[in-house]
């Protein structure tokens, strides 16, 4: 067998690799290859801890091979994360009309990444990391970047890694409310995660057979979706299934609202949809209906094989082209191939559900509702 080049021909000695945003499935599993790969190349690793929060508060530590041993299947990450940790807009306290005081910790961030001697940093995130990495890479810090994000709403990349996770938990779900839906002749509202792009819902609503599904991206009519659960009962069907996501609308209304972060980068918090289609729709149907919100649990736990090997894959080509001298730069897989575009073609886009998507087509199809 051959034995690889250990000197990287990009010349680099010392890496830092930090996981910012939410937690998300598979974090662990990039940190090990990222950390294996570049270990074995001669490159040292240093683990930003919490984020960008850690670059800020100078929280660093050297990572091993005993430290990356056995996390393959662990959720979350060894590095912990925040989604709140913007350095070019953080929050140091409040103005005296309560407001958020920010400050730009640019400088502070590059500070550290001096002190350690950190030439070039793998950030694996969504467009919110993507978008915090651009200063640093404007400043010569060599930056990879990786996407992460159980939304799998990630511009440049056709799929993320914890989305397929996020999907099995939903469908779990969904599956498992079928039992008591037709035990109580009821309708059941499943509300998904997902923000403004209803990947989730679409891909957990088509494996789980559900009645009705209601993305973002398909404004919905709650006349339309009573009527067809009024007809599926008339029909003697016991029970309706509705795969809600987090960020679905009524026709002309707007997203609902759960709650506003000031000192979060991505402020809203979206959740609620499916408590009110559920009393909308027992309202007007008659029809006794519950809702369930599925929340954290999607984003927690053990990814499944296919977050697992994904997160590998994206792992070794960040450390590819890291190694070749291809910076800045994001891992991203297209058709099926593993490829990259530049870091900042993620910063600050979704990637949404187009309407016309085949997986919605074969939805409706087989008589899926979307509300329209």
């Amino acid at each position: 067998m051959s034995t690889p080049d250990r000197v990287a021909a990009s010349g680099i000695t010392r890496i830092g690799v930090l996981t910012g945003g939410g937690d998300c499935p598979g974090l662990n599993a990039v940190i090990r290859a990222v950390t294996k790969d570049a270990i074995f190349h001669g490159i040292e690793v240093l683990g930003i801890e919490d984020g960008f929060l850690g670059l800020i508060e100078d929280r660093v530590r050297r990572l091993t091979l005993d430290d990356v041993s056995n996390i393959l299947t662990d959720g979350g990450t060894i590095l912990g994360s925040s989604n709140k940790a913007n350095p070019q807009k953080f929050a140091v306290g409040k103005n005296e009309d309560g407001t958020p005081k920010w400050r730009d910790m640019t400088d502070v961030c590059m500070t550290h990444l001096e002190v350690h001697g950190i030439e070039a940093l793998v950030v694996i995130g969504g467009d919110g990391t993507m978008s915090a990495a651009k200063p640093f890479a404007d400043r010569g810090i060599k930056c990879i970047g990786v996407p992460k994000t159980i939304d799998n709403d990630l511009y440049g990349t056709d799929i993320t890694f914890g989305f397929a996770t996020a999907v099995h938990v939903a469908t779990d779900a969904l599956d498992r409310v079928h039992s008591t839906a037709a035990s109580h002749h009821r309708v059941m509202v499943v509300e998904v995660m997902g923000r403004n792009a209803g990947w989730i819902a679409l891909h957990a609503g088509v494996a789980s057979g559900s009645d009705v599904i209601l993305l973002p991206e398909i404004p919905f009519s709650l006349e339309k979706v009573c009527e067809f659960c009024l007809a599926r009962s008339q029909r003697g069907k016991r029970f309706t299934i509705i795969a809600c996501s987090e960020g679905a609308k009524p026709l002309g209304g707007e997203q609902i609202v759960e709650r506003v972060d000031p000192t979060s980068p991505d402020p809203i918090r979206l959740g609620g949809i499916g408590k009110w289609v559920s009393n909308q729709i027992e309202d007007c149907t008659e029809i006794e209906s519950r809702h369930v919100v599925l929340g954290h649990v999607q984003r927690g736990g053990t990814p499944v094989a296919a977050d697992r090997v994904l997160a590998t894959q994206f792992g070794h080509h960040a450390m590819h082209l890291l190694k070749t001298g291809n910076f800045n730069r994001l891992a991203v897989m297209q058709g099926g191939v593993l490829g990259d575009v530049e870091i900042t073609a993620a910063a600050d886009k979704q990637r949404l559900v187009p309407k016309d998507h085949a997986l919605i087509a074969a939805a409706r199809s087989v008589y899926t509702c979307f509300g329209d």
